[in-house]
């Protein structure tokens, strides 16, 4: 069975082999303090509920991530097309992806936090330069392999820019646009965590920093399951119904044996 094809009932009864496995792990430990089985999570999250602060913090998180993710695709998306279409600028520009590929996201928002300071600006910043690159390798290998004869159709029948761009180039570059949201959005909030943990004064990243200085494990955990329930929505509700559609023109376009 294919992801495209995959049984809901399957993810449910995954999730809870996780949960139960777990539970059987927080029960051999013995040591709520240490590992805190589910249900001890489960009431610090109904409590981080119940005071607001919970809402208050996911909120600040995915803000943070809704801008950063936003302008790493454009970005990323603009220059990563401009590459694969320009071998000329591909050749000059590529030693420059490689780079910011290699730094470590830790050493990017270190340097953003003291060239910019500790604000919002540094922190969008910081996460914007870490995903940009890898959108941009992404939707390079999609332009790489656009099909030239539609490119030729196009001159041929003399299609405007914008009709050209809807027509074709965005077809063919959505299974990469949407390949690209789908491992960016898996990457970006892990990286808006650690710009909070060092930075902000608010947002789940903030919440885990002080949870982690009173040592409490379940706190710590809380807020971390309640972001990745968050991220399994988006993902399963969002990103996943668009690479379908976004992939469902190659399917129907591919002949019949």
């Amino acid at each position: 069975m294919s992801r495209h094809t995959r049984n809901p009932a399957i993810f449910v009864l995954s999730l809870l082999a996780f949960i139960a496995f777990w539970a059987v792990l927080a029960q051999l430990r013995g040591d709520p303090r240490i590992l805190p089985g589910p249900v001890l999570v489960a009431e610090a999250i109904m409590h981080e509920a119940a005071t607001g602060a919970l809402w208050r913090h996911m909120a600040a998180t995915l803000a943070r991530v809704a801008v950063a993710f936003t302008l790493a695709m454009l970005i990323g998306s603009a220059l990563g097309v401009a590459l694969g279409r320009m071998r000329w600028l591909d050749r000059w520009a590529d030693p420059w992806v490689v780079v910011f590929l290699n730094i470590p996201a830790l050493v990017v928002i270190v340097l953003c936090y003291l060239w910019i300071g500790l604000n919002e600006v540094a922190a969008i910043t910081a996460v914007t330069l870490n995903k940009t690159a890898m959108v941009l390798v992404t939707l390079r290998e999609g332009a790489r392999v656009m099909d030239p004869k539609l490119d030729e159709m196009a001159r041929i029948y003399r299609m405007s820019w914008g009709a050209r761009l809807r027509h074709l180039t965005l077809p063919q570059l959505a299974p990469y646009m949407a390949a690209a949201a789908r491992n960016g959005l898996a990457v970006i909030w892990k990286i808006v965590l650690v710009v909070e943990f060092l930075g902000r004064s608010s947002g789940v990243g903030f919440q885990i920093h002080l949870k982690f200085q009173l040592f409490d494990i379940a706190g710590v955990m809380a807020y971390a399951m309640s972001f990745v329930v968050v991220m399994l929505i988006i993902d399963y509700g969002v990103i996943q119904p668009w690479e379908r559609r976004a992939s469902r023109w190659r399917r129907v376009s591919e002949p019949v044996a």
